[in-house]
């Protein structure tokens, strides 16, 4: 019954294994709660995670599935940071979207796949809420943007201007800056490595852990 609550699921199985799978999904929490009514991805539940499989000596690899609309971007950007820390191999598998902040999510890991139909959403950062109309504010923007930028700079194979072309386009989105990138175009564009879906990835994921045996 617990199962069904949590999960919404009659049981989890449960079998032996060498690879700790982790979903970001929905939105991404930050220091606020997010409404009841959203599917969201906490990073505080996150975190422990990582440091349990990093700990978990019977822990050899980490696969991170990708599902998200974005979310708080100190939050996403800290998710994306400790994943890129890990030492042990990862790969990760944009399914249905990497918007936003999910796009450093997504690049955060050794080898990165999309599927043939996801899509992923590069704009610049927004916020909602007061907004104080002084210059300060606006240079606070451009660090946290810039912040973004240099970690997918860090993290794939995109030039920075490109990236700004696709961050800043004007003839994409509908009342927004922004470009939406459909499975290949990623993988054209350098964001993402390559367009597979979860066996590929596991696949993948299992070369990285025995290349690292060896």
């Amino acid at each position: 019954m617990e199962s069904v609550k949590k999960l919404g699921m009659p049981n989890t199985p449960s079998f032996e294994n060498n690879i700790q799978f982790l979903t970001i999904i929905g939105e991404i929490e930050g220091h606020n709660s997010s409404s009841s009514d959203k599917k969201t991805t906490k990073y505080e539940h996150i975190i422990p995670m990582l440091i349990a499989a990093v700990q978990d000596p019977k822990i050899e690899g980490i696969f991170i599935i990708l599902n998200t609309v974005g979310g708080d971007v100190e939050a996403g950007l800290a998710l994306a940071e400790m994943i890129y820390s890990i030492d042990k191999p990862k790969v990760s598998l944009v399914l249905g979207g990497g918007h936003s902040i999910g796009v450093p999510l997504a690049t955060a890991s050794d080898y990165s796949f999309i599927v043939p139909t996801a899509t992923m959403t590069i704009h610049p950062i927004r916020t909602t809420g007061l907004v104080i109309g002084v210059p300060q504010t606006f240079r606070y923007f451009e660090k946290m943007q810039h912040r973004i930028i240099d970690f997918i700079l860090r993290t794939s194979n995109i030039k920075m201007e490109t990236l700004k072309d696709l961050m800043y386009a004007t003839d994409e989105l509908a009342n927004d800056v922004g470009t939406i990138l459909i499975g290949k175009e990623a993988v054209d564009y350098g964001l993402i490595d390559d367009v597979g879906g979860f066996s590929q990835a596991l696949k993948k994921l299992k070369e990285l852990i025995d290349r690292k045996k060896s």
